[in-house]
Formats: C-alpha cells, sequence, structure tokens
C-alpha cells in the first residue's frame, strides 16, 4: 500500500475528531518523516486540551456530584440586570444526571460562536429548560432585583419535570419553596448554572438583535442594550425607545 502523502494527512488529521485522536497518533506515531512528527504533535496537543477540558467539565460537576442524590437538580442565572434597554432574562436548566457537555462555563467566557453552540446542545440534551422574562416596564415599577427574582420564579415554573433542588448563581430566590443553594461565581463553578447562563444569554442576545431591526439608531445589535458611548450617543439624540428603563437612563435623558 502506498505511503500517504503528508498533504493526505494534514488533510485527515483536521477531519478527525476530537474523541478519534487517540487512532490518529496510534496510526501514525512510526512514522519517521518530519512533516508526519509535526501533525502527530499537533495532534498530541489537542488530545491534551481535550483531557484538560474534560478534567475541568468534572471540577463544573462538584455541587451535582455533591448533591446527587436529588432527582433534578436545576441551574438558574439571569442576564441584562445592568443594561439601559431590554428585559432581565433568567433561564432554569435541569441537565441530564450524566452530562459532559464540553466547554460549558460563564456565558460571558465565550465566544458568541460557541455560546450559540452549546445553546443547541444543552436545549437538544437537557431533561427541561425554562425561560422568565421581565420587561423595561416592570423593571421600572418593581426594581430591576425583584423583577430578576420574578423572571427566576417564572422560568422555574415553566420546568417540567419540576426540579427537586436548585442551583443558584448568588441569589436566594423569595417565594420558591424548593431547597435553594446560593454559589457565588455559581456560572463558573456549577455545569448546571453555567448551561442556564448560556441559555439566558443566548436568548436576550437574540431578542436585542430583533430590537436593533426595528430600531437600528441605537445599535442594539452590538451593544445589547448596555450603555456603551455609541448607545448613550443615540439616546440623547433620538431619545428613549419604548424598550428604554426610566429608571436607568435619568443621567442622561
Amino acid at each position: 500500500m502506498a505511503e500517504k502523502k503528508i498533504g493526505e494527512i494534514r488533510a485527515q488529521l483536521q477531519a478527525t475528531a476530537d474523541g478519534d485522536l487517540g487512532d490518529f497518533i496510534r496510526e501514525y506515531e512510526t512514522d519517521d518523516r518530519a512533516g508526519v512528527r509535526s501533525l502527530e504533535e499537533q495532534a498530541r496537543k489537542r488530545l491534551a486540551k481535550l483531557e484538560a477540558e474534560i478534567a475541568r467539565i468534572e471540577s463544573l460537576r462538584i455541587y451535582e456530584n455533591k448533591y446527587a442524590d436529588y432527582e433534578y437538580i436545576c441551574g438558574i442565572d439571569e442576564v441584562g440586570r445592568g443594561p439601559l434597554a431590554g428585559p432581565v432574562v433568567a433561564a432554569a436548566v435541569i441537565l441530564p444526571k450524566n452530562c459532559r457537555i464540553l466547554y460549558i462555563n460563564d456565558s460571558k467566557k465565550l465566544s458568541a460562536k460557541k455560546r450559540e453552540e452549546l445553546y443547541n446542545q444543552i436545549m437538544d440534551q437537557a431533561v427541561a429548560v425554562g425561560i422568565g422574562m421581565r420587561s423595561p416596564q416592570r423593571i421600572d415599577e418593581i426594581n430591576i432585583l425583584q423583577a430578576t427574582y420574578e423572571a427566576m420564579r417564572e422560568a422555574v415554573g415553566k420546568l417540567d419535570p419540576q426540579p427537586t433542588l436548585l442551583l443558584n448563581d448568588a441569589v436566594t430566590i423569595p417565594e420558591v419553596s424548593i431547597r435553594q443553594v446560593p454559589i457565588i461565581k455559581g456560572d463558573a463553578k456549577s455545569i448546571s448554572i453555567g448551561a442556564a447562563s448560556i441559555i439566558a444569554k443566548v436568548t436576550r442576545d437574540r431578542l436585542m438583535v430583533e430590537y436593533d431591526a426595528v430600531m437600528p439608531e441605537y445599535g442594539f445589535a452590538a451593544n445589547k442594550g448596555y450603555g456603551s458611548a455609541a448607545h448613550i450617543e443615540a439616546l440623547k439624540k433620538y431619545g428613549p425607545t419604548p424598550i428604554h428603563r426610566r429608571s436607568f437612563i435619568g443621567h442622561f435623558v
């Protein structure tokens, strides 16, 4: 059988899934060509990164393992407490007991592309996902913290099955009878909360892109309602929109 050319082996490596890297390395570990040695080293580095990520995900399961006796463990997180415009969005996610979705993390630490990829994986694999939102008008009426609590209660209420334990990012939600475990910076410490942070972030970002199509002057697709310099300038020039939080923009208009 003719020896494969370096270009063919390079294409093979590019097409090799992470889970098959070991097979690639074994196939070429005795090939002495310098180009093949370089490609094998690339494969080994990819494999080392994969193994490190697997270990990181295991470390994110510390709370899920600690409370493994609870049948349905739900992670809860929110996004949008700080923007000048748009709703606050909460997500509640119950993952399968054996869930090991790689690269789940605090949504702020991920690129938009990676968040979208993970959103699809989480929605495909989750036992249940609930979304809750509160409008800018409701935020102005009862304040952002109480609106966040309402959004979280709504998200939990939409879950089927209902959770038996809640892992929350930092807060304890009032008026909820289910046991709660607040975790400081939980979106970077719990796979369930991390998953919820991604679902909430992608959901809200998509909504702000839709608002941008209707009100392009404010740059909502780029700033997601946060107070960027361009957003504040547009707010001063054009005035507030129906999705601006009146209680947040008093310094600007």
